[in-house]
């Protein structure tokens, strides 16, 4: 596979080093080898997923042995230092999430441990209301251990956590404010509809339902007011609580306000495609449809389909690339892809395989022991802010893996 237009924002590797990285992966893939590969030995992507996910193993038993001592959980890695955040960060659940999954995948009890112990450390979240982030926080963390354990303790907590979230919608907005700071009156950001699946779960689970109300109403006004005529999104809409009505668009984590940033367009095709799996509503799956088609024929993605961090960048082809909105970016192509019949879903397979084969590359795959052992190098936090600028983010990690493994299902069917 041709990586083009890397030359200026990948930093560059010596030959060996990359055939180093590949014949250390290929070394360990036999540990965690399963029957998927026998079933398309022609799939390059899926005969990689073991190998990736014994590096991946690897550098998370590392990043655990760093940490044993912080009561935090890892965030990123930066000037030397794994950086680390509380429970009530936005970020918190990711870490426990891709412990999660590499459990998951490899079945050893060290992971079930450590994600148990990383998990347990965010029950306090059950009750915060401080921000929209409590998806993130907990559907991604107990959400996963529920899934895979079906511990009582954990669907507990989870409904309780929904009901703490939906306190943040106002009926006369029809919206869940995203945010209590700041200059906005009522902001609401595309990041949000990525937390509506604790609420649609646990309006399954005996939470209300009012809950799965809340999630449609917020979707549907989302897709009414964040999103141009080309389907890119806004970042933030504010409203105003008194008559519900649109106060401003602007684009605040992005380039400017009328620019595509990257990792909004990501949270808006992820969250789409899951609230048309959640509901069954074809107008979510064809609103899905149509973001995935802005981001696969943009003029500006790059050839390896991982997209800079916003797509109208000043910069670009010397912008950096936010690994972590392809990592988001593949995970959604792939389930969309299972939504949809066909052609059309066999080209959303197709883009989702090639953006995994690309974050799979040692362009992107980090190096065993280095990248503060996270798994992917090249992600962008907050760029406007010099914030977690070309570094990596346990959530590039955390839909990185989510993708592989939705990826794997599907194909081995």
């Amino acid at each position: 596979m041709i990586f083009s237009n890397t030359k200026s924002v990948i930093p560059s590797m010596k030959c060996s080093l990359k055939l180093c990285a590949v014949l250390f992966v290929s070394c360990l893939a036999p540990a965690y080898a399963d029957d998927s590969t026998k079933t398309s030995t022609s799939d390059e992507l899926l005969k990689a997923i073991p190998g990736t996910f014994a590096l991946a193993a690897d550098q998370y038993s590392r990043l655990l042995e760093t940490v044993k001592d912080d009561p935090k959980l890892p965030r990123t890695f930066e000037g030397g230092n794994v950086k680390t955040a509380g429970p009530k960060d936005w970020t918190s659940g990711f870490f426990p999430g891709t412990l999660w999954y590499l459990h998951e995948f490899t079945g050893d009890p060290k992971f079930l441990a450590a994600a148990k112990d990383y998990t347990a450390r965010l029950e306090s979240v059950q009750d915060f209301n401080g921000h929209h982030d409590v998806g993130f926080m907990l559907y991604c963390s107990y959400g996963n251990g529920y899934r895979l354990t079906q511990d009582p303790v954990y669907q507990k907590v989870l409904v309780r956590g929904a009901k703490a979230l939906a306190s943040r919608y106002d009926p006369n907005v029809g919206l869940i404010r995203s945010w209590s700071h700041g200059k906005w009156t009522y902001p609401v950001i595309i990041d949000n509809m990525m937390n509506l699946e604790l609420l649609t779960w646990a309006a399954r689970e005996g939470g209300g339902g009012n809950l799965r109300d809340i999630a449609v109403s917020h979707a549907d006004l989302t897709m009414k007011n964040h999103f141009r005529k080309d389907s890119s999104s806004y970042h933030v809409v504010d409203y105003d609580p008194a008559s519900g009505k649109v106060s401003r668009q602007i684009t605040y984590q992005g380039f400017a306000d009328d620019s595509s940033w990257a990792r909004g367009q990501a949270w808006g095709l992820y969250g789409y495609t899951m609230m048309a799996r959640e509901t069954g509503n074809p107008a979510y799956q064809a609103h899905a449809l149509r973001i995935a088609d802005f981001i696969m024929k943009h003029p500006r993605l790059p050839a390896d389909k991982v997209p800079y961090w916003d797509f109208d960048a000043a910069d670009i082809p010397d912008a950096k690339r936010d690994a972590s909105a392809g990592a988001v970016m593949a995970s959604a192509m792939i389930e969309l892809a299972g939504l949809v019949k066909g052609a059309q879903g066999k080209a959303l397979m197709e883009f989702g395989r090639q953006q995994l084969l690309s974050l799979s590359s040692p362009a992107y795959l980090a190096m065993p022991g280095e990248n503060g052992n996270f798994i992917l190098m090249h992600s962008v936090g907050f760029l406007p802010r010099d914030s977690e600028v070309d570094v990596p983010l346990n959530y590039a990690d955390y839909y990185f893996l989510e993708a592989l493994l939705r990826y794997r299902k599907l194909m081995s069917k």
